[in-house]
C-alpha cells in the first residue's frame, strides 16, 4: 500500500506567514498615458523612473518607479493598455500615501508645476500630523505626510473595506501582517486599520478604512493590486485557500511560475474583492537582474 503524503495540519500552516520573509513589493495600477504619470511622479514628487517595458504583442507598456531600488523599496508598477485613455477609479480605493520631510514646500512645489492640490497642508483635524491631498493626472488621490524621515516615503495604499475586523483577521491570517496602528473616529463616522510588517514609520503599510454602515464599494477598473513578496509561494497559497474557507476571498491564479518568465506567483481577493500577488523573492530578484 503506497504511503499516503503527509497533511500539514492547519495550526502548524497558518504560522507560516508570520515566519516567513514578507514585502510589500509594488502597487500595480493603470494610467492613461504613460509618459504624462512619469513626467508627474518625478517632477512633482521626486520619484525616479526604475525601469520601463514594451510589449507590443500584448499591447500594453510598464513603469516603475519609486524612491529606491526595488530590491529594497516599495514602488509603483504603472500600466498603459495601447489605446485606453481613462479608467474608472471606483469608491473603493482610496488614497497611496507619501512621507517627506516638508509638506508645504512639496505642495509648493506640486502647484509651480501645475498639481492639483485638493486639501492644503495643515494639520489633521483634532491632531498634530502636517498632512496634504493632491490628484495625478489620471485622478489618483495621493496623500503626503510630514515625517522627519523614514526609509520608505511611499508609505501607504488605502482602501476601503464593507467590515473592518473580518478584514484584520484576514490580512493577519492569509498575510501574516499585524495591526500597527488602530483609529475609530465616531464624529467622522470611520474606522481605519494600518496593517503591516514593521511599525508605520519604518515601512509600507496597508490602511483599510470602514466607513460606518458602508458595506460595498465599486473597483472600478484602474487600480489593480499589490504585490508581496514570499519565501515560499505553493505554501503560501495552501495559508490563503484555509483562509478564504472561512472568511471570504478566492484564489485567482494557483500558485506556479508565469509562462515565459518562470517567476513563481499566486493570486487572491481578499473578502471586499482586492487582489494581492505573491511573488516569489529569489524569481523576484533574479527578474530585476
Amino acid at each position: 500500500m503506497a504511503e499516503a503524503t503527509p497533511v500539514v495540519p492547519n495550526s502548524e500552516l497558518l504560522e507560516w506567514p508570520k515566519k516567513d520573509k514578507r514585502r510589500f513589493l509594488h502597487a500595480v495600477y493603470r494610467v492613461g498615458d504613460l509618459d504624462r504619470t512619469i513626467k508627474f511622479y518625478t517632477e512633482c514628487f521626486g520619484m525616479k523612473l526604475l525601469r520601463k517595458r514594451d510589449v507590443p504583442e500584448e499591447k500594453y507598456s510598464n513603469a516603475f518607479l519609486g524612491f529606491g531600488p526595488e530590491e529594497s523599496h516599495f514602488v509603483v508598477e504603472l500600466t498603459y493598455n495601447y489605446g485606453v485613455t481613462s479608467y474608472d477609479i471606483g469608491t473603493g480605493f482610496g488614497h497611496f500615501a507619501i512621507a517627506t520631510p516638508d509638506v508645504y514646500k512639496l505642495v509648493e512645489n506640486i502647484r509651480a508645476k501645475g498639481g492639483n492640490i485638493t486639501r492644503e497642508p495643515g494639520p489633521v483635524k483634532g491632531g498634530t500630523s502636517v498632512i496634504a491631498f493632491v490628484k495625478d493626472p489620471d485622478g489618483y488621490v495621493f496623500e503626503l505626510i510630514q515625517r522627519a524621515s523614514t526609509p520608505e516615503p511611499l508609505c501607504q495604499v488605502m482602501l476601503r473595506v464593507g467590515d473592518l475586523e473580518r478584514s484584520i483577521k484576514f490580512y493577519e491570517k492569509a498575510l501574516g501582517m499585524r495591526v500597527v496602528k488602530k483609529v475609530d473616529r465616531p464624529d467622522y463616522k470611520y474606522t481605519l486599520a494600518m496593517l503591516g510588517y514593521a511599525e508605520e514609520h519604518e515601512t509600507t503599510v496597508l490602511e483599510l478604512t470602514y466607513n460606518y454602515g458602508v458595506t460595498e464599494y465599486t473597483k472600478g477598473n484602474a487600480y489593480a493590486q499589490v504585490a508581496i513578496g514570499t519565501d515560499d509561494v505553493y505554501k503560501s497559497a495552501e495559508v490563503v485557500n484555509v483562509v478564504t474557507q472561512e472568511l471570504g476571498g478566492k484564489i485567482t491564479r494557483q500558485a506556479g511560475p508565469i509562462p515565459g518568465i518562470n517567476t513563481k506567483i499566486t493570486s487572491f481577493l481578499d473578502p471586499d474583492g482586492w487582489k494581492t500577488v505573491l511573488v516569489d523573492n529569489q524569481d523576484f530578484l533574479k527578474e530585476l537582474q
